[in-house]
């Protein structure tokens, strides 16, 4: 059975309500299919995956001279430094080890899709931990502090700065997104919830998911969050709305030349893919592997060391494997329990693609 077969045969046993995976080789297309959904060109919301287009523009940034990830972000966001803050820097930031995770119990989706009341949120919390002494995903927070750095750096808003130094170069700037345009809203396949949401309800009580990175049920990542147009037009760089192929090509242009284009040099993606950390994350409440705004070792991608992406609530996922020179894109617009059978099945895609 071939890709396009296997994509169908999921879709078509209810299993999944639509599909789109694409992977690239040495920079080149490899395989592309998708099911239920209208074509490869639809966007769809991935939650999480938006951190890797994030972390990559910062270290497009970085190349370029415009950040250093010594550097606390406090140099370039002032008012960040507030409360115990002042210490944490670019390399806390995008190793989750800031120590800020938290979002107030209060906080409603008009709120966190307010820019500048989110930023003012952020520069007022104080560290649940000392910078840098361990590490806990930071599942919003983790936007707005690397966002505001690249506004101020760049002057351009996240979105805009993502278009500009990454999608525009690549030929997908209708495909890579934080916010979108009102004007790509038709082009959003709907959400629906596939067991997602029924696994976060079922978290222990005091859970650091529910208790500290989205405290009131509004804002879960679930179906109902991301169907809302308001959502999917705010500027959040700890989500993304995207293309499979966009993303797989995204992280191919880490891996070397797509169409003569590379975004950075073998030194630096191998530094950013590096494992900063190894251990126990306070948030999700296991084991980990991470680099420089990346996870490693991601379970679809067969455990590899070698592989570095990010994966999103209900099931998305897009990362490089740097052993094989393969960039690789799933989106879903059924958000799945991370450990039902279709989970195991598209590990097993990947595996065979892989291989």
């Amino acid at each position: 059975m071939d890709l396009q077969e296997a994509v169908d045969a999921l879709v078509a046993s209810g299993e999944e309500t639509g599909l789109q995976v694409a992977a690239y080789r040495h920079g080149r297309p490899l395989v592309e299919a998708y099911a239920g959904v209208p074509g490869p060109g639809a966007l769809v919301h991935g939650f999480s995956i938006g951190k890797g287009c994030t972390a990559t523009l910062v270290h497009l940034l970085a190349e370029r001279g415009l950040l250093a990830y010594e550097d606390p972000v406090a140099r370039y966001w002032p008012e960040f430094g507030a409360h115990g803050k002042a210490g944490i820097t670019l390399r806390h930031a995008l190793t989750h080890t800031a120590g800020i995770p938290q979002l107030p119990r209060s906080l409603t989706v008009p709120e966190l899709c307010d820019w500048e009341h989110m930023c003012g949120i952020v520069a007022a919390a104080r560290p649940l931990w000392e910078p840098g002494g361990a590490s806990g995903y930071h599942g919003w927070t983790f936007g707005w502090i690397l966002g505001e750095t690249v506004r101020r750096v760049t002057g351009l808003t996240p979105g805009q700065a993502l278009r500009e130094f990454v999608a525009e170069p690549l030929g997908i700037a209708d495909e890579l997104y934080f916010g979108l345009p009102e004007s790509a809203l038709p082009r959003v396949a709907p959400l629906v919830e596939g067991g997602w949401e029924a696994y976060l309800a079922g978290l222990p009580y005091g859970a650091p998911f529910t208790r500290l990175i989205a405290p009131n049920r509004s804002l879960w990542t679930t179906a109902a969050l991301a169907n809302r147009p308001g959502y999917l037009l705010a500027d959040l760089p700890a989500c993304g709305t995207v293309t499979a192929r966009a993303a797989a090509r995204m992280y191919a242009a880490l891996l070397g030349e797509v169409d003569g284009v590379r975004l950075l040099p073998p030194e630096r993606v191998a530094e950013v893919a590096a494992t900063a950390v190894d251990g126990e994350d306070l948030m999700l409440r296991r084991h980990h592997l991470k680099g420089l705004g990346y996870f490693l070792g991601l379970p679809p991608a067969g455990g590899a060391a070698a592989a570095f992406g990010h994966h999103g609530s209900g099931g998305a996922i897009a990362f490089a494997d740097r052993e094989r020179g393969l960039a690789f894109a799933l989106t879903r617009t059924r958000l799945v329990h991370p450990a039902n059978g279709t989970a195991t099945r598209l590990a097993d895609l990947v595996r065979a693609l892989r291989d």
